[in-house]
């Protein structure tokens, strides 16, 4: 692969982005967690299956109250990760290889072990050390009340009290997440200068991007009011409120001062797509993730809704669509597919929900292969091309993500999607790190056959099916950002194409269904059925020449 191949200054309307959790991805000193050595180990295997960059979840120092997402120092490394001097070798190693790197910033709230929030804590109130961050008094008697009754995403109320070094309680903090990650308050001028000056320091070691966590929650309205039944648009408290679109204008003019090839993309989860467009004008973001798509179930009319919807919206602002079928927070395309709701919704999430996981990963490979021929970008979660399933057995006492905490144990949480990758072998840690020692989630003991070693030499496994998939994506021209035209197959069966060479057929009925005339199969997510396109698969065509 040429090193130059997707350095194009606008790589990002077509790249195919490689998600890598640092803890799980390889771990290069035996101790049980992955580290930068690891993937500067692995960087081959992600050149071999055609990624254009990698995305890193955060590798900041943090005591990982939330896996990464508490920050306590932006311009250092976690020491369970390795070092800033690793980290600038691993994003040059990755160039050389063809491979960009985006970093992730989360930006709505820090650690509590921050140096901001230790100083916080030990100001008094009303102090500007306390400015900021969101500290109140509390309501009713004594202050014994949270200042409002806004709700935590992980559960439970979003308000913790601070208490003296003699214990005394005293006020209330915000925090939108656990409590261990008290929210900035971006009305103050030092929480702007911080993460401009954040932006700069990574875009100055030769990060290509960078990845806005809670993308849409920074800003909140200063009266603290309580969150309406039905908030109008711009109207919510602290989700989407008008003041982030010159937040994020001022990032874009740092990124440009860099040259045209800095991203910013925004984790952004809303259901108006008039007020997400806004996000993607030509002076704000780059790009943001795609969250319709992905939530939505194995149906083909919600699909195509979906993308329908997707493209237009993203047409009106001339923004590149992206379209991702998991992440580190939501349950594994395998056994999502497998089971009688395919759609994903954190709400939903429960024990025990039973899966098919022949069934399942049928559709996942058929997924696969829908999502890579739309036109945009396309994001895989580290495992992804692997065909890992969820791990829904890991042991209550193992179990380290808030989420299942803060449910008081009703929600499984997120742990498992985060289980360590396996690399190689017959028993555990399946090539890991060296040793025998344990991950720290423990990985099952039926993954022998998903070894990335082992599905090298499959060309049926799930990891041939993506790197086919992936040479064919980059290097066929109408594929990647682009136009596309639907055809009118039957009930249950999506099919386009992309220039007039490509077409897509995917069948998501319980029959076989005939293909379109071609001249050649690219690649299918299952074996033909007499020459008919299989249940639940996909196929990519070369379509015959039209008549002169």
């Amino acid at each position: 692969m040429d090193p130059a191949a997707g350095r194009d200054a606008e790589w990002w309307r077509s790249a195919a982005i490689y998600q890598v959790y640092p803890r799980s991805f390889a771990d290069s000193d035996g101790d049980g967690t992955g580290d930068l050595a690891g993937v500067r180990s692995r960087l081959p295997y992600l050149r071999d299956l055609g990624v254009d960059a990698i995305w890193f979840t955060p590798w900041y120092p943090s005591p990982m109250a939330d896996g990464g997402y508490d920050v306590a120092d932006y311009r250092a490394i976690d020491p369970a990760f390795g070092s800033l001097d690793e980290a600038e070798r691993l994003i040059d190693d990755a160039l050389d290889f063809g491979i960009r790197t985006i970093i992730d910033v989360v930006p709505n709230h820090i650690s509590d072990a921050h140096e901001w929030f230790r100083a916080a804590l030990a100001a008094e109130p009303g102090s500007p050390e306390r400015d900021r961050f969101w500290f109140r008094p509390g309501r009713g008697e004594g202050g014994a009340e949270p200042p409002n009754s806004w709700t935590s995403e992980f559960g439970g109320p979003s308000w913790s009290r601070a208490q003296r070094p003699d214990g005394t309680p005293e006020e209330w903090y915000l925090h939108l997440f656990s409590a261990e990650q008290p929210d900035l308050n971006w009305g103050h001028p030092d929480v702007r200068q911080e993460y401009e000056d954040v932006l700069r320091f990574w875009f100055d070691r030769g990060v290509s991007g960078v990845r806005i966590d809670s993308a849409a929650l920074l800003a909140k309205d200063a009266n603290l009011p309580e969150v309406p039944t039905t908030p109008g648009p711009g109207a919510h408290p602290y989700v989407d409120r008008d003041e982030l679109q010159e937040i994020y204008r001022s990032w874009r003019k740092i990124a440009e001062s860099y040259g045209g090839d800095r991203a910013l993309i925004g984790e952004i989860w809303l259901p108006d797509t008039e007020r997400f467009a806004r996000y993607l004008e030509p002076d704000v973001l780059h790009t943001a993730f795609n969250f319709d798509y992905m939530a939505a179930p194995w149906d083909a009319e919600r699909l195509r809704s979906s993308i329908d919807k997707t493209l237009d919206m993203h047409a009106k602002v001339g923004a590149p669509a992206t379209w991702v079928l998991s992440n580190h927070d939501v349950t594994r395309p395998v056994t999502r597919y497998g089971r009688a709701d395919t759609a994903f919704a954190f709400a939903s999430k429960r024990f025990s929900t039973p899966t098919d996981p022949v069934l399942g990963r049928r559709r996942a490979r058929a997924a696969a292969l829908l999502a890579m021929a739309l036109p945009g970008s396309y994001y895989i979660f580290q495992g992804e091309e692997l065909g890992l399933p969820e791990v829904e057995d890991i042991p209550l006492d193992r179990l380290q993500d808030p989420m299942f905490f803060r449910s008081d144990g009703v929600d499984p949480g997120r742990d498992g999607c985060r289980v360590p990758l396996p690399w190689s072998g017959d028993a555990r840690p399946y090539g890991f790190g060296p040793g025998g020692s344990d991950t720290w989630l423990p990985q099952p003991d039926d993954w022998a056959a998903l070894t990335a070693e082992a599905q090298s030499s499959d060309p049926t496994s799930m990891l041939s099916l993506y790197r086919v998939a992936l040479l064919i994506r980059r290097t066929h021209p109408d594929l990647g950002d682009g136009p596309m035209s639907w055809l009118d197959p039957l009930p249950g069966v999506l099919a386009f194409t992309r220039g007039d060479s490509f077409a897509c057929v995917a069948n998501l009925t319980d029959t076989p269904v005939d293909l379109l005339a071609n001249d050649q199969i690219w690649v299918a997510s299952s074996a033909l059925e007499g020459g008919r396109l299989p249940a639940d698969a996909t196929a990519w065509l070369r379509l015959p020449p039209a008549p002169a």
